[in-house]
């Protein structure tokens, strides 16, 4: 499959995406970008978060680990669900409750001034790592596979992608969102559906056959029982379910689309609905995975250094043009969600949360300004942070993402915990110090288990850790009054 072709995808995909941008975004004000003037349709909602949760790195990442750790990410995704279902019973009735915009002004109606800005900048840090990782890694299998054979430099293919980017969520905000999340999920998850079809047809397995020889293989073990080992079945399972009310219950991109639903019920239907398709989703990814190995050491094909570019260099180099097509524009439409949603959020969130543009009599053109600089000054950070880990990345950009959010999301899992289950006060200026000192601590901790000074390996239970340090810092600088 040629270069051209596959950036002649890359255009024709995106001139379907500013079209849709054009149709949402007449007449959009600042409520329409911030929270889509709450009209916002929660089954589309609930489809178009796929693509949003998924991302280019479950895009690849997820198949790639089939091989080294078998079916044994099913674990977390068994935790998912449960952590759907605390931000559904709890969280979002809370949000709804106090109609918020920004997630984090619950911290400053909760406790102060001083613990909404530390959740807000915590948030801010992960959702900008976060969303780099995942632009990352599409735009490293377009500069592989596309603009390398034309010897266009690395910084030219992110900046114009990120450009891209910047120009269709500019006025929109999530009313466009929510409808270019749609269409994006539907092409990510045709391209892993045309690509099980055909390498099954290449093998000669029918449907039953593919089952079956799946599950005869080692690969769809599941359950991990040694205690020491991190993708131990507890470790994962409780793991998952705290990573989903962390990255998604506490998070303003993900919460920024679930609270532009009409009502609370609506919302909630959307998250358990949700839950349930991402569930069979994820297994689906797991079966290509299984298959992308297989069909590999039928044909004799070299697994890569890194396991995350299996997917892309058997659906491109060895399956066809109509694989290729729709693995790139299956890429690009997991990578869109994770990117786009991300611009909004950290505007919504900066704009809000730390330069009051709510709360400052300014005029609707003056706040849109605002908004404006902010939008393109978080593109340029998140540009940056994408070139830092091109040149020193190394592992699978999966277990990359999930460890930071251990680090990052531990202190929004205490703060919210702390307030939601006990009535005590804070000191609040003291916050910023106390919610600093856990992911340091969850650091060494990781460092000394990574190298091996103990038996034990911590894992994603790493979160947890750090959400119970930094509780039991916030009960250290309570107050002895409680609020009614």
């Amino acid at each position: 499959m040629t270069p051209s072709l596959l950036l002649l995808c890359v255009l024709a995909y995106s001139v379907v995406l500013f079209f849709i941008t054009y149709l949402t975004s007449r007449n959009a004000t600042n409520e329409t970008y911030f929270v889509g003037n709450r009209s916002s349709r929660w089954y589309l909602v609930a489809y178009g978060m796929i693509g949003a949760s998924l991302s280019g790195v479950t895009f690849m990442s997820v198949p790639g680990d089939v091989g080294p750790k078998h079916f044994a990410y099913l674990q977390l995704v068994m935790g998912y669900l449960v952590g759907y279902a605390v931000i559904g019973l709890v969280l979002l009735p809370l949000y709804y409750r106090l109609n918020l915009t920004s997630i984090y002004s619950y911290l400053q109606q909760r406790f102060g001034k001083s613990s909404y800005k530390t959740g807000a900048f915590y948030f801010l840090l992960s959702r900008i790592i976060g969303a780099s990782f995942r632009l990352y890694i599409v735009v490293n299998v377009l500069q592989v596979f596309v603009f390398d054979q034309w010897g266009v430099p690395f910084g030219i293919t992110v900046s114009a992608f990120i450009i891209l980017i910047l120009l269709y969520t500019f006025k929109g905000g999530v009313k466009t969102i929510v409808w270019t999340d749609t269409l994006q999920t539907t092409f990510m998850l045709l391209a892993v559906i045309v690509a099980v079809y055909l390498i099954a047809s290449e093998m000669n397995f029918s449907f039953s056959d593919l089952f079956a020889k799946i599950k005869s293989s080692t690969y769809s073990d599941i359950f991990v029982t040694d205690w020491h080992d991190k993708k131990f079945f507890f470790k994962y399972f409780f793991g998952g379910a705290f990573i989903a009310i962390a990255m998604t219950g506490l998070d303003q991109e993900m919460m920024q689309k679930n609270i532009s639903c009409r009502t609370v019920r609506e919302s909630q239907k959307n998250m358990f609905t949700f839950s349930i398709i991402l569930f069979f989703v994820n297994i689906l990814f797991l079966v290509l995975g299984a298959l992308l190995y297989m069909y590999a050491a039928q044909k004799n094909i070299a697994i890569p250094e890194h396991t995350d570019d299996l997917f892309p260099t058997i659906a491109i180099r060895f399956l066809g043009p109509i694989s290729g097509i729709f693995f790139i524009i299956g890429l690009i439409s997991a990578a869109f969600p994770s990117a786009d949603g991300a611009l909004t959020a950290l505007t919504t969130s900066f704009c809000i949360d730390f330069i009051g543009i709510k709360d400052r009599n300014l005029t609707e053109q003056r706040q849109k300004s605002i908004r404006y600089i902010v939008h393109i000054s978080f593109a340029i950070i998140l540009l940056l942070v994408i070139m830092y880990f091109k040149a020193y990345l190394k592992e699978s950009v999966l277990n990359q993402l999930f460890t930071v959010a251990t680090y990052t999301y531990g202190p929004l899992l205490g703060l919210f915990a702390f307030g939601l289950y006990t009535k005590l006060g804070l000191k609040d200026s003291f916050v910023p110090i106390v919610a600093i000192i856990p992911p340091i601590i969850c650091f060494l901790l990781n460092k000394f288990s990574a190298e091996n000074h103990w038996s034990y390996q911590i894992g994603f239970e790493m979160l947890i850790i750090n959400g119970l340090l930094t509780y039991s810092g916030l009960l250290l600088i309570s107050k002895r009054d409680r609020i009614s």
